[in-house]
């Protein structure tokens, strides 16, 4: 039987092949770092975070119902390691899974670079000068929050998402809802976060706007990797003991 996001683990569709899957990933991917970026980057002047943080939970949800039965729905290499980590996805799928998310994420900022390249005048200067909506810490942080914030920060939250991630694709818990669980618990998350480092939980999202951010978004990066991978990792290698009733016994 098929397993996806949707009803039983953040595992993938047996029917599909490996190409399909990690196709699915980088489209996901794609549709994640475009939504969330296109909005920080053309819509947040007039939404303000609140808007950025409903168009990341809103693409996770389309993304999930889209292409989640395929490939899981990861969108993120912190998920598919956790998943890994949990003993519900398999290891040596993993390196495409990354690769996969992060050409997903890098295309998306590359055709966001392209219409603010055909903007009004001065704006991708700004974007530019601005960080491309990069995650950073210090002065780079929105509200200046220093560099031990900003890593407690992402790896505590990215750990409480895998937690959830992995709660809600649990065979226990009802089918069907996962996505909007996932999504929601995201916006909520970016709500916390956005004020701290601009939320990344994503190191494909984080990549994928350094590579415009300049060269403080390049040099802070590694931030944005590691975290939120300790945490994800955290969650998936922890989550058995703590909430598996069999393991309890």
């Amino acid at each position: 039987m098929a397993k996806t996001v949707a009803n039983a683990d953040v595992d993938v569709d047996s029917a599909s092949s490996l190409a399909q899957r990690v196709t699915a990933e980088l489209f996901g991917t794609f549709l994640l770092v475009g939504g969330v970026i296109g909005t920080a980057l053309f819509s947040s002047p007039n939404t303000g975070w609140l808007g950025v943080a409903l168009a990341v939970g809103l693409t996770v949800i389309g993304g999930a119902y889209a292409v989640g039965h395929i490939s899981g729905g990861h969108f993120n290499p912190a998920v598919t390691l956790g998943a890994a980590a949990s003993g519900r996805f398999a290891w040596r799928d993993v390196p495409y899974y990354v690769l996969a998310q992060i050409i997903g994420g890098a295309l998306a900022t590359t055709v966001l670079f392209i219409v603010a390249s055909n903007g009004p005048e001065g704006f991708l200067a700004s974007a530019v000068e601005s960080g491309f909506a990069s995650n950073g810490f210090g002065e780079h942080s929105p509200a200046g929050f220093n560099l031990l914030a900003v890593i407690v920060t992402e790896v505590v939250l990215t750990a409480v998402f895998l937690y959830v991630i992995l709660g809600v694709t649990d065979r226990r818990a009802p089918s069907g809802f996962a996505p909007l669980a996932i999504g929601l618990t995201l916006t909520l998350l970016h709500l916390v976060a956005i004020p701290v480092s601009n939320a990344s939980f994503n190191p494909a999202r984080s990549i994928a706007t350094a590579i415009y951010g300049g060269p403080d978004a390049l040099i802070q990066l590694w931030v944005f990797i590691v975290a939120p991978i300790v945490g994800a990792l955290i969650a998936g290698f922890t989550y058995s003991a703590l909430f598996d009733s069999k393991r309890a016994k």
